[in-house]
């Protein structure tokens, strides 16, 4: 068998899944060129010589050797000072080298590949060893496990130099799958088991929009939807998350495409109501591994009609399909209503909602349930391999031979991220966790610092029940008179309405409103932030505001700086439906950090006590063309506020793509549509040899039963 036809049999027999892993693919790239370009553009002010946090004491050679830094602690940081660069400009170096490789999978396919794809979890995985603080978020850890599985779903054609489907592609595509099950089930448990009273109660939802860290202009909206709405949209939230995922290895398509759909929408709704960085996107990149090609070509009208009656078999399975679908969605209907006993009022227009079951009922559910969750997943992954191992035994010639050795491994990576994916999925149930095999748990530690596998429980707990606790800096020349220092992005002014900001995260915004839950000791890094803004630090101040008239001390650092803590609530809806004139209301609660300044022996304390020193600062290298290039680079992305940046570089990519579409000459066509119309030409080619083959042997008997009627007809005028 030839090498041509080896991959058109596998496009063939694997064309199901792919054009969802062409989109998988894509959507990845404009992940990481989101996360990459939203980094970059911070890095001065978190981790610069003067920014909050000093890069130089983030990376200690301690006079190893480079293998054992790798070792110790994989990232490409160890090699900035053979590159003459500081730790600040190496962080720089891997953001854009970073952009760079993602923008170009994101407008050229050949790069989407799976060398293309190590190359950006490394170095994604490099800042995320070093990061700290700021780089410590579920979604970091999220991108990082779906980068991983990234390099194992892309295909390797960079090597080959042809693109082709594979047999092992449905194994791999269903880690996919998997990680989707993990990360929604997991996030609706934990909800339950941290016993928090306003998930419980279903009044999560009332204090949700106001108390999430960035809300958007339409979370003002939703918050003054009634109460019984927003316990309803609780219960579909558990819902989605704990009873939909269950659909994810239905052996039913349908079932499948509706948990897709469910899932999709939910991701939709808290993307218009929160800024959450890229991990909604995230989430719906990984709903893609439940679709087809099939649902996809509907979506682009490209579903071709089959007029070929149903066999009664085909019939009957069809219509024992869609029996169990229906059971499947009356089932959830039904138990829905039942936990949590929904009431509808018609005279109120109105429904009513409570949680019918007990925190020890729930456990014993998850008791029951958690193991089963692992078997499923063991069977649908058995599933995937015998699947593609019979694909593998049609292949004929040479090629079975190397088909056969790419699925035993790949089939034993799938196994081995399955088992590894068990330890921090199984925390959601303690007993279940401490029940491990400790082999699993030893792999498990072997790869943990390469963050292949990581747990995932969202919004655990609803926090700002009594009022959305926020720190508001001020500064003050005298001691007297102080004016507030206004964020970007955070709360702060009552009539600036909230932004809308993702998919850049501010991190320093995030991380405001973790310190504002508890004392500032509790989180060290805003004594230097108070210590920077103090020096008047620009890189500081640009977190702060891009726009130097928006900083009240751009001319002049403030002598004194404090913090004050305030408790923050949105305004009531006005009767006549009009946008609010003051987007929130706020009450004042008492001082968070006092009043210091430079030089003020309090100041100096904590700095040293927390290990903020400027003694061991990171001097960057001013020499080597590299870092002129990084220098001058920064100077031009410095006064660009983070949200523009990015939507620059989606609008660049798609411009470049619609040039590349309306500037292709129109006979080219896409490789599988043409070799699916070789396909066809060839078969209609069969088809028409062996219509005139039978043809012409009709027209032989034809001529020979003739010229046996002639001779009849000689024979009896001879003898009569």
């Amino acid at each position: 068998m030839q090498l041509g036809e080896l991959g058109v049999g596998s496009q063939r027999e694997m064309g199901e899944i792919r054009l969802p892993r062409h989109m998988f693919l894509w959507s990845m790239s404009l992940i990481y060129l989101f996360a990459f370009a939203s980094f970059y553009v911070q890095i001065p002010g978190l981790y610069g010589n003067e920014g909050i946090l000093d890069a130089g004491w983030l990376i200690k050679p301690l006079g190893r050797l480079l293998l054992e830094q790798l070792w110790d602690s994989p990232t490409l940081l160890w090699l900035g000072p053979h590159l003459g660069l500081g730790t600040s400009q190496m962080m720089e170096l891997i953001s854009l080298l970073g952009a760079l490789l993602s923008f170009g999978a994101l407008v050229l396919e050949p790069l989407r590949d799976s060398l293309i794809f190590f190359l950006l979890w490394f170095f994604y995985l490099s800042l995320f060893q070093v990061a700290k603080v700021f780089f410590y978020f579920q979604w970091d850890r999220l991108l990082l496990e779906m980068g991983f599985l990234t390099v194992l779903v892309a295909p390797l054609k960079l090597l080959r130099g042809k693109s082709s489907f594979c047999y092992h592609d449905g194994m791999t595509f269903w880690l996919l799958r998997w990680l989707l099950f993990r990360l929604t089930f997991a996030s609706g448990v934990v909800k339950l088991t941290s016993r928090c009273p306003t998930w419980w109660g279903l009044t999560a939802l009332t204090y949700h929009y106001e108390t999430q860290c960035l809300p958007t202009p339409l979370a003002w909206y939703a918050h003054q939807l009634p109460v019984w709405f927003h316990k309803l949209s609780v219960v579909g939230s558990f819902v989605i998350e704990m009873a939909a995922p269950f659909l994810f290895f239905a052996p039913i398509r349908c079932l499948r495409l509706t948990s897709f759909y469910l899932q999709v929408l939910f991701q939709v709704f808290i993307i218009l109501s929160g800024n959450y960085s890229f991990f909604n996107l995230l989430t719906i990149a990984l709903c893609f591994s439940l679709l087809d090609d099939d649902q996809i070509n509907s979506w682009l009208g490209r579903c071709k009609k089959k007029s070929r009656e149903k066999t009664w078999p085909q019939a009957l399975i069809s219509w024992t399909a869609f029996v169990i679908e229906l059971a499947m969605y009356v089932l959830i209907i039904y138990c829905t209503r039942l936990y949590f006993e929904l009431e509808v009022n018609w005279e109120t227009k109105s429904m009513s909602s409570r949680t019918a079951f007990t925190y020890d009922q729930f456990h014993h559910f998850l008791n029951k349930i958690t193991v089963p969750t692992i078997w499923i997943g063991v069977l649908s992954l058995t599933w995937e391999v015998i699947t593609a191992m019979f694909r593998c035994a049609c292949v004929r010639g040479l090629w079975k031979l190397w088909v056969t050795i790419q699925w035993a491994v790949f089939a034993a990576v799938a196994a081995v991220m399955l088992t590894i994916s068990l330890v921090p999925y199984t925390t959601i149930h303690q007993e279940t966790h401490r029940s491990i095999w400790p082999g699993v748990r030893k792999l498990y530690d072997v790869v943990e610092r390469s963050q292949l596998v990581s747990s995932y429980g969202l919004f655990r707990t609803m926090t700002g029940v009594g009022g959305r606790p926020e720190v508001v800096i001020e500064g003050s020349m005298d001691k007297k008179s102080w004016t507030e220092i206004e964020f970007m992005y955070k709360p702060g002014n009552e009539s600036t309405p909230p932004p809308v900001v993702a998919p850049h995260q501010p991190r320093l915004d995030w991380q405001m409103w973790f310190a504002a839950q508890g004392p500032y000791s509790q989180s060290p890094w805003f004594v230097s932030l108070v210590h920077r803004l103090l020096q008047g630090s620009r890189s500081v101040i640009t977190l702060i505001q891009v726009d130097e008239s928006r900083y009240p001390f751009s001319q002049q650092p403030p002598a004194f700086i404090r913090a004050r803590l305030y408790k923050y609530w949105f305004t009531k809806a006005s009767e006549n439906g009009t946008s609010p004139q003051r987007w929130w209301q706020r009450r004042y609660v008492g001082e968070f950090f006092p009043a210091v300044c430079l030089g003020d022996p309090a100041l100096e304390n904590l700095l040293s006590q927390f290990h903020l020193k400027d003694e061991d600062s990171d001097l960057s290298s001013l020499e080597g063309s590299v870092s002129g290039a990084l220098q001058v680079l920064r100077s031009c992305v410095g006064p660009l506020s983070g949200p523009l940046v990015l939507w620059s570089l989606f609008a660049t990519s798609a411009a470049i793509s619609l040039m590349k579409i309306f500037c292709s000459p129109r006979t080219s066509r896409p490789r599988v549509a043409s070799t699916e119309s070789r396909t066809a030409k060839a078969s209609q080619e069969k088809r028409d040899q062996s219509r005139k083959t039978e043809e012409s042997v009709v027209s032989q008997a034809e001529a020979k039963g003739s010229a046996e009627r002639l001779d009849s007809d000689r024979v009896l005028k001879k003898r009569k």
